[in-house]
């Protein structure tokens, strides 16, 4: 039997597994789950421990463990690290969701549940494959490392201290990552470039209590009134990001890459009618796809304040508060362009009222892989057996930290071979992953592994026959 006749005779067992996965709910930001990402990380570990004889630790950090395994039984072959998470983000807003999110259910050969595409339907594809290759060959065809965190969707804080760490554990040719999305379920992609991130908190005070309207509205300064004028300074009429500075160091793409995504088969009109909005806003001067993918943004996350109970209270708030983030794109620093934003909100801070700003939110360097890239050449061969069709090459204008990580500690790339896709609705309600894609993950991996040793030594041979004679 051979390890893709085996996951095909356990179809749906992998499918059983990834159920149970998902019922654990692992939502790293929140203290009352401590004890569920505990459960989350041993499930993990059990599962790699389970698929044959690796070597499975769980390495504590100053927050949630991570689990580290390895087989190092090909000495000949060139060795993977496989990245991945385990933790999920809050499931909130509960009364959204048409099933419990911590209780998959099974709806049209969608399995919906809170983490299902980010990042647990994908990262148990590599332990299954795993499993697959030990059952029937009893080893794997090339060397594995894996790394499963807990903290990527709180900015994986503590993973560049443990990177540093283990410099020499982790040593390998390539990272295969499990997440990171494709383009569209439709259409076989591989992603070379990522977006990064930095994130800000602030807010104004006025008064040193909520006052009646009646009263004291007219005489001092509105806390949320301040706020939405200080948020609306942040951006021109048109959509381009208003603070001074915040362009400058941008890397224009060349007209040949504009080129490229311009040619890409995207379709405005299905994508008006999937996010559900009569129009499209944002930066002048570039497509959707380069509004999100190559150009750098400025969103406010979040604005509260005031009463927000039932029925009515008329007060005039005199506190206000505010979350922003931002996505970099290559030559943009975090640091550079959070001084940026604090001193765009410090020199706009309306009349009558303060301002507090916290900038200890996560950041991440954005993140490109070369086209030619072996491990990515790879990508593209396999997707392409299993659907018939060429892989296209797309960018994501999510940020990925681990990747910008790996690159700059280890020196080493990360391909981007996940099987959700963009449209499953992570980080919201009814979450949901696409059971055929479990299915074309477990065989694209498992072609993967089986062929990115021969590329890499292929690779290498014919560097060394252009190598100069000494």
């Amino acid at each position: 039997m051979t390890p893709l006749e085996y996951l095909s005779a356990h179809h749906d067992r992998s499918l059983q597994e990834l159920i149970e996965f998902v019922r654990i709910p692992s939502v790293s930001t929140d203290p009352h789950h401590r004890g569920d990402m505990a459960r989350a990380a041993e499930w993990v570990a059990a599962h790699l421990r389970q698929a044959g004889p690796i070597d499975v630790r769980s390495m504590p950090t100053p927050g949630h463990p991570v689990i580290y395994g390895e087989w190092l039984g090909a000495p000949d072959a060139p060795t993977l690290l496989v990245y991945g998470h385990y933790d999920v983000q809050p499931p909130d807003p509960l009364d959204k969701w048409l099933s419990d999110p911590f209780e998959p259910e099974l709806r049209h050969g969608r399995l919906y549940g809170r983490g299902v595409s980010d990042n647990k339907g994908p990262m148990l594809i590599p332990l299954t494959v795993a499993q697959a290759f030990f059952a029937t060959r009893g080893a794997l065809p090339l060397n594995v490392k894996f790394l499963f965190e807990g903290e990527e969707e709180i900015g994986s804080p503590n993973l560049e201290p443990f990177l540093a760490a283990n410099l020499r554990l982790l040593q390998a040719d390539c990272v295969l990552s499990a997440d990171g999305a494709m383009w569209r379920s439709d259409e076989p992609s591989v992603t070379i470039a990522s977006r990064g991130v930095v994130g800000v908190d602030f807010s104004i005070t006025g008064a040193n209590r909520n006052l009646h309207s009646g009263r004291y509205g007219g005489s001092v300064a509105n806390a949320l009134h301040a706020m939405a004028e200080l948020v609306a300074s942040l951006h021109s009429a048109d959509g381009r990001v208003a603070i001074e500075g915040f362009y400058d160091d941008v890397a224009a793409l060349s007209e040949e890459e504009r080129r490229a995504i311009a040619e890409l088969p995207f379709d405005e009109a299905r994508f008006l009618a999937e996010v559900g909005v009569p129009s499209l806003f944002g930066e002048p001067g570039f497509s959707t796809l380069e509004r999100q993918w190559i150009r750098p943004t400025l969103e406010l996350n979040g604005m509260w304040g005031g009463y927000l109970g039932q029925g009515s209270q008329t007060v005039t708030p005199n506190e206000a508060h505010a979350k922003l983030s931002c996505r970099l794109v290559p030559d943009q620093h975090p640091d550079t362009i959070r001084a940026l934003v604090m001193r765009h909100l410090e020199t706009h801070v309306p009349a009558g009222v303060s301002l507090s700003v916290r900038s200890d939110r996560h950041a991440a360097l954005p993140y490109r892989i070369s086209s030619e890239h072996p491990g990515l050449k790879t990508a593209q061969r396999v997707l392409e057996q299993v659907y018939g069709k060429t892989a296209v090459c797309v960018r994501m204008g999510a940020t990925l930290p681990a990747s910008e990580l790996f690159k700059r500690l280890l020196g080493i790339d990360t391909v981007f071979f996940s099987f959700s896709t963009a449209d499953e609705d992570f980080h919201s309600p009814n979450e949901f992953f696409r059971v055929h894609r479990l299915h074309e993950g477990l065989e694209a991996w498992t072609r993967y592994w089986e062929s990115y040793g021969p590329t890499v030594r292929t690779v290498s041979a014919h560097r060394r026959s252009r190598a100069p004679v000494p």
